[in-house]
């Protein structure tokens, strides 16, 4: 395995799962987990929910009821709870009135006050190796105000946006400006969301899409074209190329370079081939 091979310690590898909610979707990170290679810190605001997420998380999780952001008081517009719309930016009517659906999707049943927290003031957190976040829109405060715990993290899955539907939301461009800044590339998209525009409907069914982007999920990875890393954090941006995103070439890559710095044997490249 290619822990074993490079040497990865047990619970090495520090998971940080922001907006957290089991939502009957298997984790990227759940490999890591599984094999005892990862430590999870979950953060979701949503005391409802952290039943099913202990459950699926296991008992050694750590799981923080906070809602991170800039660290000021907000106003959280709670959408119906099977929409997964509610956040603390006001939903666009107008935006959402472009796509079918959309108005009864974000449609604002209350509004609650809630405080939000930074990242890098929560000193119970350890510096974070992988960071998910699905956090409707607030994915570039969070990345803004948490540059000292993501400082050394070498792999980030985010849900971003190719459209606002909220009011003041920032899109795509802002979160992957804010990423390279982190020294962040793109690696993959793990899911690319179309939806149609009101009113036209393909084959009955408003769900069914045409070529509008919407949003969607992707990977960015520590860049390895010039890699300004330790070889502990090559040694974990391998393995959770290897058993998150299926990514070999990527985890060769990672190997090899290792090889280059003499930190594992010089056959370590045919070994890991050999083993898959």
């Amino acid at each position: 395995m290619i822990e074993d091979l490079l040497g990865v310690p047990e619970n090495a590898i520090r998971i940080a799962d922001i907006g957290a909610a089991f939502l009957g979707q298997r984790p990227p990170y759940q490999p890591l987990l599984d094999r005892g290679l990862g430590q999870l810190i979950a953060f979701e605001p949503d005391a409802r929910q952290h039943e099913s997420l202990r459950r699926h998380a296991g008992a050694s999780a750590q799981i923080f009821p906070v809602a991170l952001g800039d660290g000021a008081r907000k106003t959280l517009f709670v959408c119906g709870d099977d929409t997964g719309m509610s956040s603390v930016f006001e939903p666009d009517e107008k935006a959402l009135g472009f796509f079918n659906l959309f108005p009864a999707f974000g449609k604002v049943e209350r509004r609650i006050e809630i405080d939000t927290a930074r990242l890098d003031d929560l000193d119970a957190v350890p510096d974070i190796d992988f960071l998910k976040m699905d956090v409707q829109g607030s994915e570039l405060s969070i990345l803004q105000n948490g540059h000292k715990k993501l400082a050394r993290c070498v792999f980030v899955q985010t849900e971003i946006s190719f459209v606002a539907l909220y009011k003041n939301q920032p899109t795509f461009g802002e979160v992957d400006g804010e990423l390279r800044g982190l020294g962040m590339v793109p690696h993959c998209f793990t899911e690319v969301k179309r939806w149609s525009i009101f009113p036209t409907v393909r084959d009955n069914n408003p769900k069914l899409p045409f070529n509008q982007l919407l949003e969607g999920d992707i990977v960015y990875m520590k860049s390895m074209i010039d890699p300004q890393m330790s070889d502990l954090e090559i040694k974990k941006a391998a393995v959770i190329a290897h058993y998150c995103y299926k990514s070999t070439d990527l985890a060769i890559r990672c190997i090899m370079t290792l090889q280059d710095r003499g930190i594992v044997p010089g056959d370590a490249v045919a070994r890991y081939i050999r083993s898959m």
